[in-house]
């Protein structure tokens, strides 16, 4: 029963933040759309831009794609699955001591 407690919560830890970058994304699009919508319209001369809307979506969005993006890293890092740039480096050993101790 713990284990199955422990992966629905983990698949919510997923779960949420993909929906918040979904939510996201449709509040950015609907702030185009509206603003094109307007453009199109005869009865509006200036139309504006609903930037707050536009600005909150990208935050979502971002916020809940850089939790994935980096949720799926740290789990690729955890498996060794990256590619050697990604890696963390290992100092070397093998450096020359001199008399005093120090390392050239």
């Amino acid at each position: 029963m713990k284990l199955i407690v422990q992966r629905l919560i983990a698949i919510l830890l997923l779960v949420i933040p993909g929906l918040a970058a979904a939510y996201g994304f449709l509040l950015m699009k609907d702030a185009l759309y509206d603003y094109f919508a307007k453009i199109g319209s005869v009865d509006v001369i200036n139309p504006e831009f609903s930037w707050g809307l536009f600005i909150g979506g990208a935050i979502l969005f971002l916020m809940g794609i850089g939790f994935i993006g980096g949720w799926i890293f740290f789990r690729d890092r955890k498996h060794n699955y990256l590619s050697s740039r990604f890696r963390p480096r290992i100092p070397r050993s093998d450096a020359r001591k001199t008399e005093d101790g120090r390392t050239e």
